[in-house]
């Protein structure tokens, strides 16, 4: 009898870490458009205000859940709700892309990247207060080798002079990490489709007051940018938040996927290469092989050990 128990543990255990797989890839799907959406909000900044920008590239978002809410006939949060999504709104795109755009006219899309880095720890440190979720000692030293990954990327080319925009990309850090955090309250109960459509909604109507500004702008626009703009909105926006929150629903802590976040100065600086030219350096190599070796570390290091145990201890009882 205690045989089949422990089968039967066995079973369930590997049919939730198969589930537990897929948040994986959606973290990464949700990382590589928004790195190509830094280095497009760097290129579009050339032609475009901070806030108008954030505008246009959230209208494009709005419209493409619209379209996906009445196809799939989406239904309404519940009006006790509410208040969560226009929070979720105000952080995770009013607050954020306002900032993080104001950032990135002083700043380039690699530092950008490098500073957000900080979001997978702010992140941990907020849910292990406000949800109790514990990390071990193996992933809190997964933490401090990512970080040492963007330590090296930063500081083997040595400090660059303070700058205004560090603080407002430092800022939008924190407003992603808060919105990480209502992200995963809201996916307990919502779809990660409904999480994003009706978070994207609401930060879009409070940044449509910039709405009129970005029509002036957009006359002296070429055509290229505006595709740029365009994918913002569908990719780095709308695609990007919805398997974000689909990895949240799909993991079992917070900081599984907003550790992800790591891989962002990395993946940028390599996209700049390809859409700018510009060539990746000897500290970009070098921090993201650290971070790639941080991210396996906190994703797998210790699995198997906990896996054996919890079995044995359900056994045992």
């Amino acid at each position: 009898m205690m045989q089949n128990k422990t089968t039967e543990l066995m079973s369930k255990s590997e049919k939730r870490e198969q589930n537990m797989k897929t948040f994986h890839l959606y973290a990464l799907i949700t990382i590589l458009c928004w790195s190509v959406g830094n280095t497009f909000t760097k290129i579009a900044l050339a032609y475009f205000s901070p806030c108008p920008l954030a505008a246009l590239r959230y209208v494009v978002a709005f419209v493409t859940f619209v379209v996906i809410a009445l196809v799939i006939k989406m239904k309404l949060p519940q009006r006790k709700d509410l208040f969560w999504f226009i929070f979720a709104g105000a952080t995770g795109f009013f607050g954020y892309t306002l900032a993080f755009n104001k950032g990135c006219e002083t700043v380039t899309a690699s530092t950008a990247s490098v500073i957000l880095a900080a979001v997978p720890v702010i992140t941990a440190l907020l849910a292990n207060f406000i949800y109790k979720e514990r990390l071990r000692l193996l992933q809190w030293a997964a933490i401090a080798v990512e970080f040492c990954g963007v330590a090296i990327m930063t500081l083997m080319n040595g400090l660059e002079a303070i700058k205004p925009g560090m603080l407002w990309v430092l800022i939008a850090a924190l407003s992603l990490s808060t919105y990480n955090l209502i992200v995963r309250h809201l996916t307990k109960k919502y779809t990660s489709l409904q999480t994003s459509a009706f978070s994207i909604f609401a930060g879009a109507i409070l940044l449509m007051v910039f709405l009129p500004q970005a029509v002036g702008e957009v006359r002296q626009v070429p055509p290229v940018t505006l595709i740029y703009v365009v994918f913002m909105g569908v990719f780095a926006s709308a695609l990007a938040y919805a398997t974000w929150a689909k990895a949240f629903s799909k993991a079992p802590k917070t900081s599984q996927v907003s550790n992800y976040m790591f891989l962002t100065p990395f993946v940028t600086g390599v996209l700049e290469f390809f859409l700018t030219g510009a060539v990746p350096d000897l500290a970009t190599i070098l921090g993201g092989i650290v971070i790639f070796a941080g991210l396996f570390l906190f994703t797998f290091g210790g699995r198997e050990r906990k896996r054996k145990d919890e079995i044995s201890n359900s056994a045992s009882e």
